[in-house]
């Protein structure tokens, strides 16, 4: 033995893994191997620790398949309630019950306690409703510059203002409302509120409510 040059673990490990061979012809050794078990202080046999790590894998698998399974239930659930509020939207015939319709569904739908809505720019004969009422250009100026939905803490935004119970809105999402053919112009902003802080929040992916932005955009847009 080189003793300015010891024989290291790795030494062993690189032979052991180049030399697949080897416990084929020293089987004896194999036997004798007791490793520390997981479980306890107590040494078990190779075989018996390889299958310890065979079921913690299995076990591991079996979770994420679970995880997997229960994330896709979920996504699912809320396809077919996007689906029911979709269409509720376009059996509303009269597009003046569109903003209405747009904030009752919402909440039933996806359990939020708090919706508003607000428009501008609308034909002149929708100006007056109330969904077009008390907008401010600091209102609209913020909108506009949302690139996506924004979701957080409610940092006293004037638009939660048209809240029934304003003070009890902890956290908020603001859906901005674009026309379908003009991606830059806002005419609207539909606010949901609810009174648990992490109920929206800034890590949380914003898709689903760019979905909501899409749809209602699209039938909102009848009343410009």
């Amino acid at each position: 033995m080189d003793i300015q040059h010891p024989i290291t673990e790795n030494d062993i490990a690189n032979f052991l893994a180049n030399t697949p061979d080897f416990f084929e012809r020293h089987a004896e050794v194999l036997a004798t191997v007791q490793l520390s078990s997981p479980h306890g202080n107590r040494a078990v046999g190779l075989q018996e620790r390889q299958a310890q790590m065979l079921r913690e894998k299995i076990k591991s698998l079996e979770q994420r398949s679970m995880d997997m399974m229960r994330h896709g239930a979920d996504n699912q659930l809320i396809a077919d309630k996007l689906q029911r509020w979709t269409l509720s939207l376009l059996r509303t015939t009269e597009a003046l019950q569109l903003p209405a319709t747009v904030v009752r569904d919402l909440q039933s739908q996806f359990v939020i306690p708090q919706v508003a809505i607000r428009l501008w720019g609308l034909a002149q004969t929708h100006a007056a409703a109330d969904f077009a009422a008390g907008v401010s250009d600091d209102v609209k100026a913020f909108v506009a510059s949302l690139p996506s939905p924004y979701v957080g803490v409610n940092a006293g935004f004037e638009a939660v203002q048209w809240l029934t119970w304003p003070a009890q809105a902890e956290s908020v999402a603001l859906i901005p409302l674009r026309l379908p053919d003009a991606a830059t112009q806002t005419f609207g902003v539909i606010v949901l509120a609810s009174p648990d802080a992490h109920r929206f929040h800034a890590a949380m992916g914003t898709d689903f409510l760019e979905r909501i932005s899409d749809i209602a955009s699209a039938g909102l847009s009848r009343l410009i």
